[in-house]
């Protein structure tokens, strides 16, 4: 495969843009070599600026779930645009969007658009706080919400110990109202709570995390979330901007049957198109400007064209609960082939699945949170990378991302993808 215009272009990038790339992980530090820059996508492929076709397993990070370029969410967007493009003033389309999310998520009564994943859970730990008068805060390790500053916090010396930042540029006075503990341990919650009494707005955390690999939450591990919460007068607040309309059409709240007081979410609603949202109780969002004192504002905020495309793909899986079928089927046949291949070789390494996201972890040992992802041999991760897209399978550059099915995978690309997972498994294993 030529790579020349992607790496003319990377070069270039760098003399204008921090590192060549608009987020981190596009710059492939985590597997090595340089970046393709895409040119278009059209249901399962991408192609790159070499014209290279790559069939991919990334759907820009969750959103594509009926495949790249859908005729439906197209044809939304091209309506929407004859109509202008943006008008910092409330559209019909937002008071639909809002309808329907509130009909397909069970923890939303009310609902505000806003921008992107960041911005909504930004403003959820506001509302939170606002709601509760409290200024802690618990979040998860290996649990990704977006930039803000309240978010780029690593685990301190203990389950009990209080943030350090984690980026220049966050400050210690932000960082102490973070407070960290370990996905799967109610015990770490417990001792949180009983430390700080009195003091935490929030519990947030992904319900199926998919920014350490994915990892799934343990039986009665969200549902003992849900019981502290309710005793200590703690706001629940899910992050499902990936798990979303794609686990279920009610998310992982509704595949778990747990419900939280708040939920954030993006990526699907907006059909590939920049957005975020965040809902919950009636009691907590009317705390939300104008109705009550917790400011939070947006130019951007329900822009015409992200929701002509967000309603066109919730319709279409409010309307169609096979999809989600479809999307199982799919995860199901895939990683047991990947399974099988492993097997047939000797090798024990974990495989996370969860309909229509999945992990491997390079690693032969449970993985059910950050410490246990982290065992994962990254250099071996980055050769079968490299391997898999030489043979035109575009995964995601790093080994702490879930990977993102879609329906247009059909059973001959499904196929073609374990195809080249044994042949890259051999040639890294030197087997």
């Amino acid at each position: 495969m030529r790579k020349d215009r992607s790496k003319a272009l990377f070069e270039k990038a760098k003399q204008f843009i921090p590192g060549g790339v608009n987020s981190p992980v596009r710059a492939f530090r985590a597997v090595g070599g340089d970046p393709l820059f895409i040119k278009r996508a059209d249901g399962a492929f991408i192609y790159d600026e070499d014209d290279n076709a790559y069939i991919e397993l990334i759907n820009s990070w969750g959103p594509m779930i009926l495949g790249h370029n859908h005729p439906m969410i197209r044809e939304a967007i091209v309506r929407a645009l004859e109509n202008g493009t943006s008008f910092g003033a409330p559209t019909a389309r937002e008071v639909e969007i809002a309808e329907l999310i509130i009909s397909m998520v069970p923890s939303v009564e009310k609902v505000r658009m806003v921008n992107s994943g960041t911005e909504a859970t930004m403003s959820a730990i506001r509302v939170a706080r606002g709601f509760t008068g409290r200024d802690k805060f618990i979040k998860m390790e290996g649990h990704y919400h977006g930039h803000g500053d309240s978010f780029l916090i690593s685990a301190g010396s203990g389950a009990i110990t209080m943030g350090n930042p984690d980026s220049p540029g966050v400050t210690v006075g932000t960082a102490k109202d973070t407070l960290l503990a370990p996905y799967n341990s109610l015990e770490a919650i417990e001792s949180l709570v009983a430390a700080n009494p009195n003091e935490i707005a929030a519990i947030i955390l992904e319900p199926v995390p998919g920014n350490m690999g994915l990892v799934l939450p343990k039986p009665g591990y969200l549902e003992g979330l849900r019981k502290i919460c309710d005793r200590e007068g703690i706001v629940l607040i899910f992050d499902e901007v990936m798990t979303g309309f794609r686990l279920a059409k009610g998310g992982a709240q509704e595949l778990f049957g747990v419900t939280p007081d708040m939920t954030t979410l993006g990526k699907i609603i907006g059909g590939g198109m920049p957005v975020g949202a965040y809902g919950g109780k009636k009691e907590i969002m009317d705390f939300v400007s104008p109705s009550g004192p917790v400011y939070q504002a947006g130019t951007l905020s329900g822009n015409p064209i992200a929701m002509a495309a967000g309603l066109a793909m919730l319709r279409h899986l409010d309307s169609h609960p096979e999809v989600f079928s479809q999307l199982n089927a799919i995860g199901d046949s895939l990683v047991t082939g990947f399974r099988s291949v492993l097997d047939e070789l000797g090798l024990n390494f974990t495989i996370n699945q969860l309909g229509s996201m999945y992990t491997l972890f390079f690693t032969d040992q449970e993985v059910y949170d950050f410490e246990t992802a982290k065992k994962s041999d990254t250099a071996l991760f980055g050769r079968y990378f490299q391997a898999m897209l030489s043979r035109g399978i575009y995964l995601a550059p790093s080994q702490y991302e879930s990977l993102f099915l879609s329906t247009a995978l059909t059973e001959d690309l499904v196929g073609k993808i374990v195809t080249a997972h044994g042949e890259s498994i051999i040639e890294v294993m030197g087997r």
